[in-house]
């Protein structure tokens, strides 16, 4: 007698991911994975960059807080921050929500929220090598990186590049921004920077976050 297949259902597909991501945290502290991110997410993410004008993009700045300050030395990017009010994004955050609510679950991570934006890099924009947080002065914990760069070649440059917190001189790994790639490393232990490409480049990310607000001292995003 045959078994009946009945076909996954995109809770089942993204459980397969999550544990892939889980377990890759736990033995190495981060993960590549190319062509990862479910298709209708990243084809949303694209429709939400379309409706985007080139002015609502601003430099990106570096530090946190009252001590951001603008360094083109440093980086020289243009961000948009994901809102929730944009409606096409509401995938992407839905995605993101699951996903803190399971490495919740299975690494104990007390993950408390997620705040992403839009990055272009323009051709030559370049990112220095950083931290995305600092031990005991952020509450960033799990950083989240994804591209939508269709067609990306080798030899277009515009890799990120990541360090051991142990040896910040030999890339642990160099990734291609390519379409759907997920990156996903603990935040206080990666040392990382972003190669210049010779074409427009663009990609998310995003940091889940552990609450640290106290009393009524808001901890704010970067």
């Amino acid at each position: 007698m045959n078994t009946p297949h009945f076909p996954e259902t995109s809770a089942d597909i993204n459980d397969v991911l999550f544990e892939q991501i889980a377990v890759k945290l736990e033995e190495q502290g981060y993960v590549v994975l190319p062509s990862a991110l479910p298709a209708d997410i990243s084809e949303q993410l694209l429709q939400v960059l379309a409706h985007q004008d080139e002015t609502d993009f601003h430099e990106a700045n570096i530090g946190r807080g009252a001590n951001q300050t603008l360094n083109p030395f440093v980086r020289r990017d243009r961000i948009l921050w994901i809102e929730a009010q944009m409606t096409s994004a509401k995938v992407w955050l839905d995605w993101t929500e699951q996903l803190r609510c399971y490495l919740n679950r299975r690494l104990f991570m007390g993950l408390f929220s997620f705040e992403s934006h839009f990055a272009c890099y323009q051709p030559g924009d370049f990112y220095k090598k950083h931290l995305d947080a600092f031990k005991g002065q952020s509450n960033r914990v799990l950083s989240l990186v994804t591209y939508l760069n269709r067609g990306w070649e080798p030899d277009q440059g515009g890799e990120l590049v990541i360090y051991s917190e142990h040896n910040s001189e030999e890339p642990l790994t160099k990734v291609l921004p390519a379409f759907g790639t997920l990156v996903i490393f603990l935040s206080e232990e990666f040392p990382h920077e972003v190669l210049a490409a010779s074409r427009e480049r663009f990609s998310v990310a995003g940091w889940f976050r552990i609450n640290t607000t106290h009393m009524d001292n808001l901890d704010p995003p970067s």
